[in-house]
């Protein structure tokens, strides 16, 4: 029997998981870009002069902004239907902020580009996810959104990858790490117009009928958020996690962006596996998940190179999960119609979390890395009841 090659396989697949496909190549290369950008930016930002507590301000007013903001740009979605033009307009902003960071030439000029890229990401998330959503539906929610993120995790693991040689071989030149970024950041805008060009209307992808078709968001969605706000306080932000092996001589610099690599390996190949086992069991496999992910903070924090590279491993399975399964479940929650805003405001408050959360770490930094533990694993392990909960609703409906 004579197998058909993988472009021919491709080729014959059905619209739908063409755009899935297009999408996640996509956010391949525009998780190349700013991801590898993000492994480097703690140590970058301490070259600049700034201090712990600031970058952890940065990087959380930046993931507050990367989330806060997508509730506009998700409702902005919904009630104009110009899915397309904000996600394209998000992607410009965000694929110039990068390269931008080599002409920095202090840590507040670097702050804005930093917090630039993550209002580009708000803008642009929201319209594409529901857009996905629609493709997604025909192939199984979590497989669907599982594809994309382990495509979109594994630019983030190539990413670092590049910016390790290139300090390797310039001698910790950050700013030629930054312009390097520019080819992906290049090729990223390409394809977004690319997939605008054939695929006009994603919405028309969807299978069958609608999950839900009411106006409101039910009960278990706001459940859902406040278990997802909680793991999301307990996440310290990588850049800070560099910053400590930096101060701690735990990882050298050249190192610091392959452990960031590593943990996005262990995203990507944890969104498959468990976006597959999502549309199998349902939330439930949430559970496992956020109680091994809550063991990162103490393997990073408290052990030696091997201890946090475990624990960097752990921290890049948590997000890379969450950052799959959150998607795939709040679809069938809501309708079709409501999913850009849906996804805008469960972003929203998940993002008011991290930025909360990130603040009282980096204010923790300086008391003690046992408080630092105690406040993360804490808020993590206090997601697990109310997961447990959106489980019984979800399995009773």
């Amino acid at each position: 029997m004579i197998k058909a090659s993988p472009l021919r396989t491709i080729r014959d697949a059905s619209p739908a998981l063409k755009f899935v496909l297009m999408v996640g190549v996509m956010s391949f290369f525009a998780d190349f870009t700013y991801e590898g950008s993000r492994s480097i930016i703690g140590p970058y930002l301490g070259t600049l002069g700034a201090g712990a507590l600031a970058i952890s301000v940065i990087s959380g007013v930046g993931e507050f902004l990367g989330y806060g903001l997508r509730l506009f740009s998700g409702r902005g979605a919904d009630r104009t239907g110009r899915y397309w033009p904000i996600t394209i307009s998000g992607y410009v902003v965000q694929m110039a902020a990068v390269p931008l960071l080599a002409l920095a030439g202090n840590w507040e000029v670097a702050a804005l580009l930093i917090i630039a890229e993550r209002v580009g990401k708000a803008t642009r998330n929201p319209p594409r996810d529901a857009m996905l959503s629609h493709a997604a539906k025909e192939m199984g929610y979590g497989w669907g959104f599982g594809v994309h993120e382990a495509l979109d995790q594994f630019g983030a693991m190539f990413g670092p990858l590049l910016v390790a040689l290139v300090l390797a071989v310039s001698n910790h030149d950050y700013q030629l790490a930054f312009a390097a970024l520019a080819v992906p950041a290049a090729v990223t805008l390409s394809l977004v117009l690319v997939a605008r060009r054939f695929f006009p209307r994603p919405q028309d992808l969807s299978a069958g009928p609608a999950d839900v078709t009411t106006t409101g968001l039910p009960r278990v969605f706001w459940i859902y958020l406040a278990a997802a706000a909680l793991a999301a306080a307990g996440f310290a932000d990588f850049p800070l996690i560099a910053f400590h092996f930096q101060q701690a001589h735990t990882v050298s610099a050249p190192i610091v962006p392959v452990f960031y690599a590593v943990a996005m390996a262990v995203s990507g190949t944890g969104s498959l596996i468990f976006g597959k086992l999502y549309d199998k069991a349902g939330i439930g496999v949430l559970i496992p998940l956020t109680v091994g992910a809550a063991a990162y903070a103490p393997l990073v924090f408290l052990g030696g190179i091997w201890a946090a590279l475990a624990g960097v491993a752990l921290w890049g399975l948590g997000m890379g999960v969450q950052e799959s399964i959150i998607p795939a479940a709040v679809a069938p929650m809501v309708s079709p119609d409501r999913r850009a805003s849906a996804y805008g405001l469960f972003t929203g408050g998940y993002g008011t979390a991290w930025v909360l959360g990130s603040v009282a770490i980096g204010l923790l930094f300086d008391v003690s890395l046992g408080a630092v533990t105690a406040f993360a694993v804490t808020a993590q392990l206090a997601a697990v009841p109310l997961i447990v909960l959106v489980r019984r609703r979800t399995s009773t409906r």
